[in-house]
């Protein structure tokens, strides 16, 4: 598993989500979303490439605290969803 990156992210930590008898370290990564050139990301769970070995998890770095740990929450569920799908299939 890799981690994420962005050139003007902050890395917040990191967040366990167990699926059967593993668990997984996701990434929590700061960004700002919206962008100049109206290229917005989206905020979540993230998983790239076709294995999947780019995982975790973006939140806007312009929203509040509390926004923060929604979205953390909404996609650690997604993660978990995700990952159950891959491992339990």
């Amino acid at each position: 598993m890799r981690v994420i990156g962005h050139p003007e992210g902050r890395f917040l930590g990191y967040v366990q989500v167990q699926v059967g008898s593993r668990v997984y370290a996701l990434p929590v990564e700061a960004v700002p979303l919206a962008r100049d050139d109206d290229s917005a990301q989206k905020s979540g769970f993230i998983a790239e490439g076709e294995g999947t070995d780019r995982l975790g998890i973006l939140v806007d770095s312009n929203a509040s605290d509390k926004d923060q740990r929604e979205m953390i929450e909404r996609a650690s569920i997604d993660a978990a969803r995700h990952l159950s799908r891959r491992l339990l299939n």
